[in-house]
């Protein structure tokens, strides 16, 4: 499906979701105080945004690919701090309806509902916290991840049991159903995320071809399908610069990190190239041949397969290379005769990744390679510094208008800062230019 109607079907579903039953409760609505209509439309209001925000990180594949990865994690945590307001705006319109109201907030004589409504707004401040802290906490992020997760739960559980138990919502023919198609929608996906795909999904198990050392802290894993008796291999199409979540076992609990496909879309294999920067992706490294390992993918919109520029510039830094690598050495197998510009920018020489391989595609591609290191030693002559005007002029020189060119950029989120700002000043179409940054999960 091309990717901007995939897009618009999204954006509908979830303008649906958030708006449909607050549409309905108005439609049928009695005439009633004014606090007491603005405490139920916030809290359907609340509702459904948390629905959304449960919905959207669950890894479906056409959602991040309709949206992108990075706006579907901001999209999550935008309605996330909209739910919180929302709730408390809820319980403040509770209140004012009836200042005895603020007797339901004492958990052991309210009545199961207001129970219910607390616990829910006690957890989703916990998840607020935990979420805004989690840069400034030295838990770790498979720690982090599974706090979020059961917190995210216990509010969902607690806030469906809260309308239950309030029953004159759910007594509204229109408004049970669309609750009880909304309930069956976030049972649904969560099934297909937290059951089917890690455990019995068999297209995500690979086998492990070969651990290729690129240097000495970066290393190229390799997998190809799995093969099984009377039945076909594991089916695997992605596009050039997707991503996919590697995990060692085939369990719900297992630890699984995302990493960049880096091969071309049209090889048996897949590779991943990986930085080996903490237990996991050592683990990776040692990997024998033949060991099964399972990968949840593609996903992610940062592709030049949507692209219809007369060309490309691409930017990235360190492993930020491997997506660009993925879409060159497609472009290179499709023979595209587009101009191709990549600038890689690293700390030393030896973290420039890809070298000999990117002299060799330029015998294939119209492709310049620009060199940028940040800690030069005595001997180098190339470019160094930051990423600035000259620099990005320089490169988009010979090659089509700047607002006719689709860029790409990949890496640590103040490389991703500094070529936005310049880019903007150089005149890229905003819409041309895609984004990927390391710190997103």
């Amino acid at each position: 499906m091309d990717q901007r109607l995939l897009r618009a079907l999204w954006l509908s579903v979830l303008g649906f979701i958030i708006s449909a039953p607050a549409i309905v409760w108005l439609t049928i609505a009695p005439v009633e105080p004014l606090w007491n209509h603005l405490s139920i439309l916030t809290g359907l209001l609340a509702l459904s945004a948390l629905v959304c925000a449960a919905v959207l990180p669950s890894r479906l594949r056409s959602l991040n690919r309709a949206l992108g990865i990075e706006s579907v994690i901001d999209v999550h945590r935008f309605l996330g701090l909209v739910t919180a307001a929302l709730v408390f705006a809820h319980l403040a319109c509770v209140v004012a309806e009836n200042p005895a109201n603020v007797a339901l907030l004492n958990f052991e004589t309210a009545p199961k509902r207001a129970q219910a409504a607390t616990g829910a707004t006690a957890a989703l401040a916990a998840l607020a916290g935990l979420a805004v802290l989690r840069g400034r906490t030295r838990l770790s992020y498979e720690l982090w991840r599974w706090l979020h997760v059961i917190l995210a739960v216990i509010v969902l559980v607690l806030s469906a049991l809260h309308v239950w138990w309030l029953d004159h919502l759910v007594a509204e023919p229109a408004l049970g159903t669309l609750f009880g198609l909304l309930a069956a929608l976030v049972v649904g996906i969560f099934g297909y995320r937290w059951a089917w795909r890690p455990m019995f999904d068999a297209s995500t198990e690979f086998l492990v071809r070969e651990v290729r050392q690129e240097n000495a802290t970066v290393s190229t894993l390799v997998l190809e399908p799995r093969r099984r008796r009377h039945t076909p291999p594991t089916t695997w199409a992605f596009a050039p610069g997707q991503f996919a979540w590697i995990r060692l076992e085939r369990s719900v609990t297992a630890e699984e990190h995302p990493f960049t496909i880096a091969s071309s879309a049209h090889l048996d294999t897949t590779e991943f190239t990986i930085r080996h920067a903490g237990d996991f992706t050592r683990a990776l490294r040692h990997l024998p041949p033949g060991s099964p390992v399972w990968v949840d993918g593609p996903h992610g919109a940062f592709t030049n397969d949507v692209g219809t520029g007369a060309g490309f510039v691409m930017i990235a830094g360190g492993v930020g290379v491997t997506p660009m690598m993925s879409m060159l050495r497609t472009a290179a197998d499709r023979c595209d005769p587009r101009p191709y510009r990549l600038v890689v920018v690293a700390s030393s020489p030896e973290d420039l990744l890809f070298r000999d391989e990117l002299a060799d595609l330029r015998r294939h591609l119209n492709l310049v390679v620009t060199e940028v290191l940040r800690r030069p030693h005595d001997g180098w002559y190339g470019h160094t510094g930051e990423i600035g005007v000259g620099l990005l002029s320089m490169v988009l020189a010979g090659a089509a208008h700047p607002a006719e060119i689709d860029y790409f950029i990949c890496g640590p989120s103040s490389l991703v800062t500094d070529a936005l700002s310049v880019l903007d000043v150089l005149g890229a179409a905003p819409a041309r230019v895609h984004t990927e940054q390391f710190d997103f999960v």
